[in-house]
């Protein structure tokens, strides 16, 4: 009987991220979106927030528009409040996550709902195809109760927020757009963790605690090679059907987030992002004339 043999995933890059500030001064490290990784596709931006000391983010971002793109805030620690003009409030806690698509534009705001402890979480801008960029904006809310967590019986823990683990798991998140994984995966010492990927979207893992080393071979009787990935590295993976990955002896902790491309072109101006620029000043008059979370 024949077998279909796996394509491992391997790394292409490997970036650390530039230290920046958003919002009214919030200290991040801007991961994608830099002279290093301007983009991803269908990924424009990926934005890590860690910090214990509330100067450096209880002044949260205020009241700011998005249009033709969405936002994926989701939270290791703390707490953050989110509002929006057309009256939508929540808060999003460790474990949970908000997906807005901002579409045709709106005007929201994530305040800290805390003036002390350490605030960690990161937001991904995931690009809208052009069919999509003027939809409605909506949410996908959810609550860590509802965001499962997958655990094995070597300790392994994995937080699924958009896919299907190889166990079956499902996240809640549904996105027809760019299909996403999003997962956060907890390996205890010389763990390993498998993942289907679908061969030609994109993927890229981001390490938040301990080292990684991605497997480059998908026969099992071989010993883990490949690069390893450090704490706070993200990693871009070439094309492949399986990812395969071992945690070091302390154990780890990552993100995996894959999506297909959309292969169109990107014309972006700070919270705005259309396929050319005549739809950009489109969008700045359309914000200048308070048209963002106004009814059709």
């Amino acid at each position: 009987m024949s077998t279909i043999s796996k394509q491992n995933r391997t790394i292409v890059q490997q970036l650390t991220g530039m230290p920046t500030s958003d919002g009214a001064g919030v200290k991040l490290t801007r991961i994608i979106g830099t002279a290093q990784l301007d983009m991803l596709d269908p990924f424009l931006m990926l934005d890590c927030f860690e910090s214990d000391d509330a100067d450096d983010y209880v002044a949260g971002f205020p009241t700011h528009p998005h249009r033709g793109f969405e936002t994926v805030t989701y939270l290791l620690n703390g707490r953050m409040r989110h509002k929006d003009n057309a009256g939508n409030e929540g808060v999003i806690e460790p474990g949970g996550v908000q997906w807005m698509t901002a579409g045709k534009g709106i005007l929201h705001s994530e305040m800290p709902e805390q003036a002390e402890g350490l605030l960690k979480g990161f937001q991904l801008w995931v690009n809208l195809p052009a069919k999509a960029k003027m939809s409605e904006p909506k949410y996908q809310e959810f609550l860590p109760e509802s965001t499962p967590l997958e655990r094995h019986d070597n300790g392994t823990e994995i937080r699924v927020i958009a896919g299907t683990t190889n166990q079956g798991t499902v996240g809640p998140v549904i996105n027809l757009h760019t299909y996403p994984i999003y997962m956060d995966v907890s390996l205890p010492a010389k763990a390993t963790f498998e993942q289907a990927i679908v061969s030609e979207h994109n993927a890229f893992i981001y390490v938040i605690d301990g080292e990684v080393s991605v497997q480059e071979s998908a026969d099992s009787n071989q010993s883990p090679v490949g690069t390893t990935i450090q704490a706070k590295n993200l990693a871009v993976l070439s094309k492949g059907d399986n990812l395969s990955v071992t945690s070091h002896v302390d154990g780890s902790r990552f993100l995996l987030i894959a999506g297909q491309p959309l292969n169109e072109p990107v014309a972006r101006m700070g919270p705005f992002v259309m396929n050319t620029q005549t739809e950009i000043r489109q969008a700045v008059a359309d914000f200048h004339n308070g048209k963002f979370g106004q009814p059709a």
